[in-house]
């Protein structure tokens, strides 16, 4: 098997690496309750760590052997394969509107990456690092807090996939410039880098979990497998001195690769937004369809009118003597007794 090949098959596995985990990761924000560190009790939220583990190695054996241009458009696969992966394992089965966000958020990635010409020996500098450590991290915590503010369930996860995103990216940024700058005889060099990605990598992976809860599969995966290497190709541009191919026109389609990846991040939130409008709808009609089904006799008398155990006490005032009528009437009856108006007893 050639090098090339071997690459191809590295990545692809990963990114089912990367699926089988992200569907474990909703399946346990779905059944856990909405406690902080409730995932840290199931076992199957371990059991994605540890496919997410598996699917990071995978990637970086898959970079060995192949260029950035062709491993990394594959790593957008992982959206494509978990979809079919959750209908068929775990019954969850997305729409159509879902499957065209999906597929126009891959193809966008891909074409994006396609066409960025890398250079693999660039690293940074320690203030470049501090900076790029210190934005980030102010940009997910912006991130997080607007998550916290939004009601909406869907927005939420977006916001919430996105800082995990952007973590993931720069984890990946810092591991490469690691990787570009180890040495043997200096290793203690980058232990402020192997920190940083420590910290980037955990919060992207309990980000990611917060983001499936009540927000499905689709839309977040999407949001994370899109935003991640999207960071890390700005920070190439920017900071490794990285291009597009092909000059203008490669520019030029890699901004339309954008806007159809952007597009189809903006159809998976607008899917999950009309599902969850249509389930607060049906829930609001099933308990009007309860209240309606209550007979009368359950609904209780009308406001301000007495209950038959009250009206069954006769009320007597200003002489006339006011007693429930034993038998049933579509009239109100009202008994006259001469006694009472006559003042007897």
């Amino acid at each position: 098997m050639s090098a090339l090949a071997l690459s191809v098959l590295l990545s692809l596995v990963s990114a089912v690496a990367y699926a089988s985990g992200a569907i474990l990761q909703e399946r346990v924000a779905a059944t856990t309750p909405a406690r902080p560190y409730a995932p840290l009790h199931h076992g199957v939220w371990w059991a994605a760590v540890a496919l997410n583990g598996l699917g990071a190695t995978l990637h970086v054996a898959a970079l060995a052997y192949g260029p950035l241009s062709l491993v990394q458009p594959l790593g957008a696969l992982t959206i494509v394969f978990a979809l079919p992966m959750a209908a068929l394992f775990v019954g969850r089965k997305a729409g159509r509107t879902a499957w065209r966000g999906a597929l126009m958020a891959a193809v966008g990635l891909a074409g994006l990456l396609a066409l960025t010409a890398g250079t693999d020996s660039h690293s940074l500098d320690g203030g470049e690092r501090l900076i790029l450590a210190v934005a980030t991290f102010g940009g997910v915590g912006l991130l997080f807090l607007a998550a916290q503010l939004v009601g909406r369930p869907a927005v939420r996860s977006m916001l919430l996939a996105g800082a995990a995103g952007v973590a993931f990216g720069i984890a990946s940024v810092f591991t490469k410039t690691v990787a570009v700058d180890w040495t043997s005889d200096r290793p203690t060099v980058q232990v402020p880098s192997l920190l940083v990605i420590a910290v980037l990598a955990a919060g992207g992976l309990l980000l990611s979990q917060a983001s499936y809860r009540g927000a499905g599969l689709a839309a977040p995966l999407a949001a994370v497998t899109v935003v991640n290497p999207v960071v890390a190709a700005a920070v190439g541009l920017t900071l490794f001195g990285e291009q597009f191919r092909y000059g203008v026109p490669g520019t030029v389609l890699a901004l339309g690769s954008g806007v159809l990846a952007a597009g189809g991040l903006i159809l998976l939130t607008t899917e999950r937004l009309g599902a969850s409008r249509h389930s607060g709808e049906a829930e609001s009609s099933a308990e009007g369809a309860s209240h309606a089904d209550r007979s009368p006799e359950d609904a209780g008398p009308p406001f301000g009118m007495p209950s038959d155990a009250g009206a069954a006490r006769a009320q007597v005032g200003e002489g006339v003597d006011v007693g429930a009528v034993a038998r049933p009437r579509t009239h109100l009856e009202v008994e006259m007794r001469s006694g009472a108006v006559t003042g007897g007893s």
